[in-house]
């Protein structure tokens, strides 16, 4: 990974190209740019919830241009390349080699109290919202004034 800034090379380390699969990708509708969106369970854990850090971690994924589509104690973020995206944002599972400026590098004290769970793949994804979400719960809506921060207008 010559000639990538630390942050690509970790970014295409923990993003590996997949096959999308239909039934699991929607394309916006919006009329704006057309990207294919994807989504992503995310679960704050419980050490995340008692140290209160809900909160940091839902502004994180909004201040990435992220949309919030459905929310129990569990997440789920609908964007395009959500799911590589959030591992990217999340960091490495082991605190000790999570890079400052992710939420583990951050926030997370030990390998078995690391804060956050997200899913690891657009598959993985799909089968961890379909155990804790049925689809009536999941919202659609446009964001129509939102500009991501990831993605230009």
């Amino acid at each position: 990974m010559r000639g990538l800034s630390g942050r690509a090379a970790l970014r295409g380390l923990m993003c590996r190209t997949r096959a999308p699969v239909a039934s699991l990708l929607a394309r916006s509708s919006s009329g704006g740019p057309s990207w294919t969106l994807e989504r992503t369970l995310v679960a704050v854990k419980p050490d995340g919830v008692q140290r209160r850090l809900v909160g940091d971690v839902i502004q994180r994924f909004e201040r990435r241009g992220f949309k919030l589509v459905g929310m129990k104690m569990l997440q789920v973020w609908e964007g395009p390349n959500v799911v590589c995206t959030s591992r990217a944002m999340i960091g490495h599972t082991n605190s000790a080699e999570a890079a400052p400026g992710t939420i583990r590098g951050d926030f997370s004290i030990h390998i078995s109290r690391n804060v956050i769970h997200a899913s690891d793949s657009v598959e993985g994804a799909q089968r961890e919202i379909q155990l804790w979400f049925q689809s009536s719960e999941l919202v659609d809506w446009a964001d129509e004034g939102h500009h991501s921060s990831t993605y230009p207008a």
